[in-house]
């Protein structure tokens, strides 16, 4: 039994005809650049996750960022930590059948379609504000195993390359920062091209934690500590 949706599969069914081809990635690219393709398509993984386990979700915009990723999410309750626990192990299981992302470009009006079809909502005003600011006619659609997004990229050959990751938090976001629309929830992870590495990243934000609840706890005179 497929784990997708209702909405997301109208979505697949009408890209039926869409001719999808396999996303290539450059043979030379610095770190950074490897990082940020990692990190964005690790987000577009996670957005797979969510509307799997949240057939109702409403998936708005997800970039890759300073040492990670996030996406909004406009849900039906706020979500717990056992919640991202959940997203965490439907991404490991996603991400060990190893989809290739594919690409393709549509017009405008199709995009609406899809979308629209789908009923959502904030990926509609994102094409409308691309036609607006940008005067183009097309954009670029990505796929991986049954998810659709619209995105302009760009992305990692397969999902085996987004393993070594780590959901990190949740919180408030406005829609496009502005205190008058919906107000999303936005997890925030961080991916890495190693375990090392990641290893390495959660270290240091544990520590950083660590120092700032010492020097929050000092201020607040909670503490005291005797230098040595």
């Amino acid at each position: 039994m497929s784990d997708v949706p209702a909405s997301i599969r109208k979505v697949v069914d009408l890209c039926s005809d869409i001719a999808f081809v396999r996303n290539e990635v450059p043979e030379s690219e610095s770190r950074s650049e490897r990082l940020y393709r990692l990190r964005h398509s690790t987000a577009h993984v996670m957005a797979e996750a969510v509307v799997q386990l949240f057939p109702s979700a409403q998936v708005a915009t997800g970039p890759s960022i300073e040492h990670g990723f996030y996406y909004d999410f406009d849900l039906p309750r706020p979500l717990t930590p056992d919640d991202l626990e959940a997203i965490a192990r439907r991404m490991k299981k996603l991400i060990k059948r190893n989809h290739n992302f594919s690409t393709a470009t549509v017009p405008m009006a199709r995009a609406r379609q899809l979308f629209a079809e789908a009923g959502q909502t904030y990926k509609l005003e994102v094409i409308d504000g691309i036609a607006e600011k940008q005067g183009v006619d097309e954009v670029t659609l990505y796929k991986q195993s049954e998810f659709v997004d619209l995105c302009a990229g760009p992305h990692v050959g397969g999902t085996k390359a987004c393993r070594q990751f780590q959901l990190l938090k949740v919180a408030g976001a406005y829609w496009r920062g502005d205190s008058d629309r919906p107000m999303l929830q936005r997890i925030y992870g961080t991916a890495w091209e190693s375990k090392e590495d990641l290893d390495a990243y959660l270290f240091f934000l544990e520590e950083a934690r660590k120092r700032n609840h010492k020097r929050i706890g000092a201020e607040l005179d909670l503490f005291h500590f005797n230098k040595v």
